[in-house]
């Protein structure tokens, strides 16, 4: 491939399974202490650089592409919040945003309350996390990773005079933050050594972190923690969360050192989310309703639920918020995001939006009395949209659209498929093109997925996307069982013993495809990150001659020996999803499709693999066993692998880096095929 193709010495290692004992030559990559290790990552990094600069020209036109389409200069709709204005922007020439807000809409960007390109200028990466203004709108706690490894040092700030107080509370994680009414009080949540967020702490602004106190810890290693304040500020809320049971508690915000109390204590398989609604706390759960149903229950009888709104089967309820007079609702039907409004009384007032398959969220609603709702869309067509929809007229205004400069938007057309599965499933795909490009078979194509953890993938715009379908590429985005765009059960087809299904899904999307004359079947890309990359991993070793090219951005493919390992990151936590292959069926079973223990001695697609040496969620060594193990196997394909060494799960966290990287990895698929 490149004049130094690195090769990873192999160094024998016996594996005891279930299904027989193996050698793993390349287990050693687990040891990031090692001096190979990094040796042997930075090998290859520089053979990805000496790959990649004989593609620069075309690196550096779909840079310059994706650049003079964005509005370098842009902001966010202002948010009304407690009296003030709050805003995010960003500048030409600075990688993050700038927060700030003001006393009207049109002065929302004159105070700036964090601009993280200052707080990120030491730093090669940068990730901000909390953003919680407390209820006075005097304080901000903020917390943020420097390295990537989702370990965040939460700090509070002075919004008066802008100066950070002595409170720094190091290694906190994603799960959350929450204010006391009296902004006495700040709850966090940090992670075990497992970094699964296992305890909600209570913090006394103006006291050191070590003087803070458990509110609630987790002991079970299959739960996650998570803590949150509701919308009518009344209330601290903590949820712990396993892949297939929940428990909650609330707290008085106005009492914030009163012990938790629990809604209801958790039983296995059932799930349930907690809102306040005046009264009564909404409850949105799967007891007796496979897609969920909204029960409420009185606040001060939280265990004695009645129901509101009735489960529909196929109908996914995803989301419950409520307002001081209403609530809004977001379900998943046929595929398609759904949101509409609920009254107390439980009458459903559906929103309409778009006619082509779209994304339809429920955006920023700080406030708890309002006459309205934000609301965010877009679709493979339409950029980004904030919206607000009227109560009183049940009107739907758009108020800001990511601008495109230099592009007619309407010369891109999108649509529906359905593909068949070899079980005779109809799996959903959802394509884009130029109008331009001819639909004759002749187009190449990139088939994007990802199909786990019941993580639906609503269509999105991308600018980037542009360049290739400016090209003549088409761009499908599948819906494979495992994801949640068809209900639970969708999901429940797609894991544990019937992951297989995922992967036979995309290969079909795939085939239909080039069996439609849509694009040319041997110039199709796969797609995917992390699980979407494992399903990236096992579709090229189930098929290896499907693709022209895949690629696989931080792949969880080592997946046998991970889930056998209990004292990785998480691993307890995942066998709800995937099972535990140290047992039967699921040891034969996930042998079956594992990408490292299937990879053998014949040509794969080209393929391009990511990892960042700091991620917490799939390690490293992932994909680097499995580049390690392709190179060895199968010499004669094409294999390019980057690191990112300062990095995580996401990547670069500037803007103009991850520019250059989607240009590196779209230039990649351009190669693959021609």
């Amino acid at each position: 491939m490149t004049s130094a193709t690195p090769r990873a010495p192999r160094r024998d290692s016996l594996r005891t399974r279930v299904t027989g004992d193996v050698n793993d030559p390349y287990s050693w990559l687990l040891q990031k202490e090692d001096p190979d290790t990094v040796a042997y990552l930075q090998a290859e990094n520089a053979s990805a650089d000496e790959f990649f600069a004989s593609q620069s020209d075309t690196v550096e036109s779909i840079f310059q592409e994706i650049k003079s389409r964005v509005k370098e200069d842009d902001s966010s709709y202002p948010v009304l919040h407690r009296g003030w204005w709050y805003s995010s922007r960003t500048e030409t020439g600075k990688s993050y945003a700038i927060h700030s807000r003001g006393k009207t809409a049109d002065t929302a960007s004159d105070n700036v309350l964090l601009d993280e390109n200052t707080e990120a200028a030491n730093s090669d990466y940068f990730s901000l996390s909390a953003f919680d203004i407390s209820h006075s709108g005097q304080l901000l706690a903020w917390s943020s990773d420097i390295d990537g490894s989702e370990m965040y040092t939460l700090r509070i700030r002075d919004l008066t005079t802008g100066a950070e107080l002595p409170d720094e509370i190091p290694n906190t994680t994603w799960g959350g933050t929450a204010w006391s009414q009296n902004d006495e009080w700040l709850f966090y949540v940090t992670a075990d050594e497992a970094m699964r967020p296992d305890k909600v702490w209570r913090h006394r602004v103006g006291t050191p972190s070590s003087e803070d106190v458990v509110v609630l810890e987790e002991p079970d290693e299959r739960f996650f923690v998570g803590v949150g304040a509701s919308r009518s500020g009344e209330w601290i809320m903590i949820d712990s969360s396993s892949k297939t049971s929940s428990e909650c508690w609330v707290i008085n915000a106005a009492a914030p050192t009163l012990p938790p109390q629990s809604i209801a204590p958790r039983r296995d398989d059932v799930e349930y989310q907690v809102d306040h609604w005046g009264d009564v706390f909404a409850i949105t759960t799967n007891l007796n309703a496979v897609d969920f149903q909204v029960m409420t229950a009185p606040v001060d009888q939280p265990s004695v639920w009645s129901t509101l709104i009735e489960h529909v089967d196929g109908q996914r309820i995803t989301q419950f918020d409520c307002f001081h007079t209403f609530a809004v609702m977001q379900r998943w039907v046929e595929g398609q995001q759904v949101i509409s409004v609920v009254s107390p009384a439980g009458l459903i007032s559906t929103i309409h939006i778009l006619d082509e398959p779209h994304e339809a969220e429920i955006d920023s609603n700080p406030d708890w009395t309002t006459d309205g709702i934000r609301l965010s869309y877009q679709s493979l067509t339409s950029p980004n949209t904030t919206a607000w929809y009227s109560l009183a007229t049940h009107q739907l205004t758009s108020l800001k659209q990511t601008e495109v400069l230099a592009t007619d938007l309407s010369r891109y057309v999108s649509e529906r498929l359905w593909a068949t599965s070899p079980d005779g499933t109809q799996v959903p795909v959802d394509i884009v093109r130029h109008v331009d490009t001819p639909v004759d078979g002749t187009a190449p194509g990139v088939v994007y997925a990802y199909g786990s953890y019941e993580i639906s993938t609503p269509p999105w715009f991308s600018i980037a996307r542009l360049s290739l379908l400016d090209r003549g590429w088409v761009w499908a985005l599948a819906h494979p069982r495992g994801g949640g765009e068809m209900g639970r059960q969708w999901y429940n087809d797609g894991k544990l013993l019937k992951k297989r299904n995922t992967f036979l899904d995309t290969i079909a999307c795939a085939t239909h495809l080039a069996d439609a004359a849509i694009c040319d079947g041997s110039k199709l890309i796969v797609r995917g990150g992390s699980a979407g990359g494992l399903l990236v991993g096992a579709c090229i070793t189930m098929n290896p001659t499907r693709f022209a090219g895949a690629i696989a951005e931080v792949p969880f493919v080592d997946v046998v020996n991970t889930m056998s390992d209990p004292t990785l990151p998480l691993t307890i936590t995942e066998w709800e999803e995937w099972g535990d292959p140290r047992e039967e069926p699921f040891a034969s079973y996930i042998l079956s499709y594992s990408p490292y223990d299937n990879t053998t001695n014949m040509t794969y697609p080209a393929l391009y693999v990511t990892a960042g040496l700091n991620d917490p969620r799939v390690s490293y060594h992932e994909p680097a066993k499995w580049v390690a193990r392709l190179r060895h196997e199968s010499p004669e394909t094409t294999v390019v692998f980057k690191c990112e060494m300062g990095a995580g799960h996401g990547g670069p966290s500037g803007r103009y880096e991850q520019w250059r990287d989607e240009a590196r990895t779209l230039s990649f698929a351009i190669f693959s095929v021609s």
